[in-house]
């Protein structure tokens, strides 16, 4: 009950909004314009982030799942040592329970100080080269900040397609907890690199 109404005051909505009204609803979809999400492969998202000078990883529930932690920590380590500054937004309810992706970064050995909240992060998206998301979806669903329609509407999210460029590793197509599209997917500065986010990774450090 603590880490519901912990996750519950993350996502700026009540307890009653969450267990009765979201169920109703459901997410729409446009008939218009239906863009499809472009995917690249590992050979060219490893060519754009050779040249980032500013990146950030937005870990999310498949990172954890994938065991990706000690992967994402050998790419940083390369990209750092490529001249690149590397940061992570951690969103508050990222994962399965308030504090999941800043216990798994720690057993990684990512230093404290590149751990940085949504808020902090938030600000400074403008300026990344490159935000890799890896196995987060609601928490970086910009329907959460741009459609009123949405049940997500209203949630702090990291505000990740505010990046030059976003790279999104995804098992496949499928949607997040929420069960909702995210319009992100489909953006034009946003490409996907699906498969397994440890694979994934250990292949760009490759």
């Amino acid at each position: 009950l603590i880490l519901t109404i912990i996750m519950c005051k993350a996502m700026n909505k009540t307890m009653a909004k969450l267990l009765f009204k979201e169920a109703k609803k459901s997410a729409k979809k446009s008939v218009g314009e239906q863009k499809e999400p472009k995917a690249v492969s590992v050979e060219d998202a490893y060519r754009i982030l050779e040249a980032a000078r500013n990146v950030c990883v937005i870990p999310g529930y498949g990172m954890a799942v994938a065991q990706a932690q000690h992967a994402v920590k050998e790419l940083c380590d390369k990209l750092e040592a490529n001249g690149a500054e590397v940061s992570f937004a951690i969103h508050p309810v990222a994962g399965r329970m308030p504090g999941h992706m800043n216990v798994l970064l720690a057993e990684a050995n990512v230093p404290y100080e590149q751990l940085k909240t949504a808020d902090e992060m938030n600000g400074q998206m403008s300026n990344v080269d490159v935000a890799i998301v890896i196995g987060a979806n609601d928490v970086v669903n910009q329907d959460a900040v741009n459609d009123e329609s949405s049940p997500l509407y209203g949630m702090p999210i990291v505000h990740a397609y505010e990046a030059k460029t976003v790279f999104v590793l995804k098992r496949g197509r499928g949607t997040g907890f929420s069960g909702l599209e995210n319009p992100l997917f489909t953006n034009d500065n946003t490409v996907m690199l699906y498969g397994d986010a440890k694979q994934t990774v250990s292949s760009l450090v490759a």
